[in-house]
């Protein structure tokens, strides 16, 4: 068979922020390095995304249209392409079904296709609600607490469900660094560097707010601050690193991995983000900034391997200091954490799902 071609249809803006993009250009680049050919549709949002960490990937900007017009394009697009990829809350199984039956314009010999039903590409759907009917041979839902009765009734029966952090998409540059992380955590260092790490949309300004709670409670503690170019904070944020010499911002950086492994404590958001700070082992304050996120981290809070905290929570100025006042003084809280968190998953997770996507695509629909 030849290089399959993968389209990708993704989502991204501030107020679902960035993690479909990067998760699902982590996955793409795993199909890629086994020869896979991938595009991306994305919208203004999501070409920044792509612009600023997707390197050469290839892409088509929808720029700011319904999700109808969305389906209409991306069906178009598919003509061209052997298999779908979407990663997108909007997009249910009438949506799915329109573009991944839509008419082939060049399919592969051999591959086994049903041609009957008008193209039948094979599709996988990255999801993490379980909220809404999917059209997908595969759905790859990394949540921890996610069993596959909650998919009942929502896919076909045919369908393959990939669940849980074993096949969560971390870029493998985490992997990588896993064993000399392991090894950081083991010597229980002082906390020198908390990593602040609340998406690059940097949803409501959260990035600003917290920085500002931590700044007088983190004593000489060097404080690397993670946002994207167009983050409602960052203005203030440079304003203060002027003032604060401790206060280090990391704007569209492409060194995450490098930051994960140096730091001794995070706060980061409860999203994607997530399976990288556990491949390394670090210590976190988790906030809850969306209700898609709230499962995973009490998941992983009632398995000590996070804290995790409301963002939205009355009270939550207070309890973050406490929360975070608890992380710095006891270094046995942070072990624990630690240990827990490197059990969640290894960072392989996206060529497992690459391996099994391309069995798919090699084999046709079932």
């Amino acid at each position: 068979m030849s290089a399959p071609s993968i389209l990708f249809v993704v989502d991204a803006g501030p107020t679902v922020g960035g993690g479909h993009v990067m998760r699902s250009l982590t996955l793409a680049r795993a199909l890629e390095a086994e020869g896979a050919r991938c595009l991306f549709i994305v919208n203004p949002a999501g070409k920044a995304m792509l612009d600023a960490f997707g390197g050469e990937v290839s892409h088509v900007e929808t720029y700011e249209i319904t999700e109808p017009a969305l389906v209409t394009c991306a069906a178009d697009i598919a003509r061209n392409y052997d298999a779908i990829v979407i990663d997108h809350y909007g997009l249910s199984a009438d949506d799915h079904r329109r573009i991944s039956d839509a008419p082939q314009n060049s399919p592969h010999p051999g591959e086994g296709r049903d041609e009957g039903n008008g193209g039948g590409r094979p599709t996988l759907v990255i999801d993490d609600l379980a909220d809404r009917l999917l059209a997908a041979d595969l759905v790859l839902d990394s949540g921890p607490a996610r069993r596959a009765e909650d998919y009942d009734g929502l896919v076909p029966r045919r369908a393959e469900l990939l669940l849980g952090p074993h096949y969560a998409p971390v870029r493998p540059a985490f992997a990588a660094l896993r064993k000399e992380a392991l090894a950081r955590r083991a010597k229980a260092l002082p906390v020198r560097r908390i990593l602040v790490s609340l998406g690059l949309t940097d949803v409501g300004g959260i990035t600003g707010r917290v920085v500002e709670l931590m700044l007088p409670a983190t004593g000489a503690a060097a404080l690397d601050v993670v946002v994207g170019a167009a983050a409602p904070s960052l203005p203030r944020l440079r304003e203060r690193a002027q003032a604060e010499p401790r206060l280090v911002l990391h704007v569209d950086t492409q060194d995450m991995p490098r930051l994960t492994l140096e730091a001794d404590l995070a706060v980061g958001a409860s999203g994607s983000s997530t399976w990288e700070r556990c491949v390394l082992a670090l210590p976190t304050l988790s906030l809850i900034l969306a209700d898609n996120q709230r499962p995973a981290a009490r998941a992983l809070a009632e398995a000590g391997a996070i804290m995790g905290l409301e963002a939205a929570a009355l009270d939550f100025d207070a309890t973050f200091s406490a929360a975070l006042g608890r992380l710095i003084d006891e270094p046995v809280l942070r072990d624990a954490l630690s240990a827990a968190s490197a059990a969640v998953c290894d960072g392989r997770g996206a060529a497992r799902v690459a391996e099994r996507f391309l069995a798919l695509i090699g084999q046709g629909k079932l």
